[in-house]
């Protein structure tokens, strides 16, 4: 089963980069075919990114919560580290590369940095950037049977990313300062 696992996670990975090499293809034609319209185009991008990034970030935690109360070694308890690795590296990893690579060129083009809001919002994303890390090492740990959080813990964690989002949006809608 085990390699069964690791050839279906290769052909995953495959799949993965060949959808980021296509969506990459795509964002230079948009740019090289409507130059002028290019900066509403990154902001639909950045938009899908972070929807795909906090979908997995929401998810991702209630996967560590089941995967507590699997028996280590058990088949249920594999199953949950296939599933936690993919969707960190097919799903969250790209997306919040997406998230960053298209926010920051947004940032510089449309509002140069100005101080302010955006200041307040780069700060949540670091913020979210740091549950993705901490998640990312929790994944490790999980596929090492290392896991020494209880199930309570990855409940309380998973809140943790939907507070940064809604502030975050809070502050890219109202503008507050």
């Amino acid at each position: 089963m085990v390699a069964s696992a690791q050839s279906s996670g290769a052909k995953a990975a495959r799949r993965a980069a060949i959808a980021i090499a296509i969506f990459l293809a795509l964002t230079a034609m948009l740019f090289l075919m409507d130059p002028g319209n290019f900066y509403l185009w990154a902001k639909a991008i950045h938009v899908i990114a972070v929807i795909s990034w906090m979908a997995g970030m929401l998810y991702l935690p209630r996967l560590f919560i089941y995967h507590c109360e699997a028996e280590p070694g058990s088949v249920q308890s594999e199953t949950f580290k296939v599933m936690e690795q993919r969707l960190l590296r097919v799903i969250i990893n790209p997306a919040m590369t997406v998230t960053w690579v298209f926010g920051l060129w947004l940032a510089w083009e449309g509002f140069s940095f100005q101080p302010g809001w955006l200041h307040a919002k780069i700060a949540l994303v670091l913020v979210l950037s740091g549950f993705h890390g901490y998640f990312s090492a929790a994944v490790r740990r999980f596929s090492e049977d290392r896991n020494t959080k209880p199930a309570g813990h990855w409940r309380l964690m998973n809140e943790g990313p939907t507070i940064v989002m809604i502030l975050a949006v809070i502050l890219v809608i109202v503008k507050p300062f």
